[in-house]
């Protein structure tokens, strides 16, 4: 995809020998001005040291920069990782004569492996000389790890008879799941946006793309998805409950969609990309409950890869993922091949012409519950032999 030029904001990319890998592995983003902005950050109880320094900057409203390594997470290292993510990040703010508190710091990569803070450092002159404002795809790249390509998305949106852009950037493959899908993501817009909808905008886009795809179960120490809006468009802040917030968190959900499905599309080893359709629960909770309990089922993921439409895995799925059924009601759909009508099969013929679906590399099941209006969707993908092995030398 062609990022545009996104007003007030640049971007660069440099090699810190991190990875050791001899391509790009350090990665800088700049508002020209500080930008309002808003994060969400992993639920995991083990916190990389980026987001000890970050949150609480981030939290105060906003940002200038922010600095992202890839090939070490800098998690479990210690007060010798909080003093590599405080100097690192001290040393953009030098380097860029703002704040030190106008920097976040973001890593990923292996975890428990100390930081070389002087490699880092040493990138830091070739990242601020290198800002240039068509460099968005050239972090993207430089951010990734297990990824086999690199994520973005954009969208345009007309404020007030202004042209204002909404660009996002994320990586993640693998460690993918819920409460902040294990990955890294960064959305930048040029708009003014009033600072209470920053945070309420990107929570409700973030439930509603990172939060409901799985690839693996697990959950990262170091996810992290920020929005920086810095006004440079010059359009009228836009306010809450207003139309021109409806149109600015449909872009943020959008570019966030497009992302959350990227994601899954390139999980470790995925060969399909499959959304998990749940209606007719007693509530929308309850549908994400039972959407979420068929997406990681590893039974499930399994006969997506052997193209096998085993229903009775997924109708388990739901039957033991805690929320209301009953199994006389259940209906599931691949695509639109019906192969279990009141909890029973269709018959063969059906589950032939679901087995031609599965062989697709994407597709949807649905499953109806018939008990009320509640509905919720996911996105997953198969497990395969690939993802054992990139997983089992992961480190090596």
């Amino acid at each position: 995809m062609t990022v545009p030029v996104i007003q007030g904001f640049t971007f660069s990319a440099a090699e810190a020998s991190i990875k050791g890998s001899g391509r790009n592995d350090c990665a800088l983003i700049v508002s020209n001005t500080p930008a309002r902005c808003a994060g969400v950050f992993t639920r995991n109880k083990v916190i990389a040291a980026p987001l000890v320094v970050t949150k609480p900057r981030i939290a105060e409203g906003l940002c200038q920069a922010v600095l992202i390594n890839s090939g070490n997470a800098n998690a479990c290292t210690g007060e010798a990782g909080l003093e590599v993510a405080r100097t690192s990040g001290a040393e953009v703010a030098k380097a860029l004569s703002v704040d030190e508190k106008l920097v976040a710091v973001s890593s990923t990569g292996v975890i428990g492996v100390p930081l070389p803070v002087e490699r880092l450092t040493a990138a830091i002159p070739a990242l601020c000389q290198g800002l240039a404002d068509d460099k968005a795809t050239a972090v993207a790249e430089a951010i990734m790890t297990t990824d086999s390509f690199s994520k973005t998305s954009c969208r345009t949106i007309e404020v007030g008879g202004k042209t204002c852009q909404v660009v996002a950037i994320a990586k993640g493959a693998g460690m993918i799941h819920p409460n902040m899908a294990t990955m890294l993501g960064f959305v930048m817009t040029d708009a003014d946006v009033a600072p209470e909808l920053l945070s309420s905008t990107l929570t409700k886009a973030v439930d509603d793309s990172f939060n409901s795809i799985t690839v693996d179960g697990d959950t990262s120490t170091n996810d992290m998805v920020l929005l920086l809006a810095n006004g440079a468009a010059g359009n009228a802040t836009v306010q809450p409950d207003s139309r021109e917030a409806d149109l600015f968190a449909e872009a943020v959900a959008a570019v966030l969609l497009d992302l959350a499905k990227m994601i899954v599309q390139d999980g470790e080893g995925a060969t399909k990309l499959v959304q998990i359709e749940l209606c007719g629960a007693n509530s929308d909770v309850e549908a994400k409950i039972a959407a979420r309990s068929v997406a990681t089922s590893s039974l499930v993921k399994t006969a997506f890869f052997g193209e096998d439409a085993n229903w009775g895995r997924i109708i388990a799925a739901v039957g033991y993922s805690g929320v209301d059924v009953d199994p006389d009601k259940i209906d599931i759909f691949f695509d639109d091949v019906q192969v279990v009508a009141n909890g029973l099969t269709t018959g063969p013929e059906q589950e032939a012409l679901a087995t031609q679906v599965l062989k697709k590399p994407e597709f949807r099941v649905t499953v109806d519950l018939h008990l009320g209006a509640g509905r919720a969707h996911y996105y997953t993908s198969d497990l395969t032999y690939d993802y054992v092995k990139i997983n089992a030398d992961y480190r090596t």
